[in-house]
């Protein structure tokens, strides 16, 4: 019988709209390295979205590489709410958790 880890698991995205595509992974862990990532996220106000099922796609992505397509609504819409969030148009009642949106299978 296998268990999932119940270690935490991070994935960090970059996306630069002059530049990019496609948003990059560009940092992904689990265990200590996923604590950092969340810690570095947080110290330079990073939003962080919780969704296991996302991480665990990106997971299979190769550092520095583009989202595959499958995976653009999904992260397009954390991509929005972020930029709401940077010019205050979010409202108190959204926080700052991000829209749930399931990745597609794979």
């Amino acid at each position: 019988m296998s268990r999932k880890s119940s270690r935490p698991r991070a994935a960090a995205l970059q996306y630069d709209p002059g530049r990019d595509r496609a948003p990059r992974l560009v940092a992904r862990g689990e265990g200590h390295l996923a604590e950092r990532i969340l810690a570095l996220a947080r110290e330079h106000g990073v939003p962080v979205h919780e969704d296991r099922a996302l991480v665990d796609v990106l997971a299979r992505i190769d550092l520095g590489a583009q989202i595959p397509p499958e995976l653009y609504r999904v992260v397009a819409e954390i991509i929005a709410f972020v930029y709401r969030l940077q010019q205050g148009e979010a409202t108190r009642g959204e926080g700052r958790q991000a829209p749930h949106a399931e990745p597609p299978d794979r």
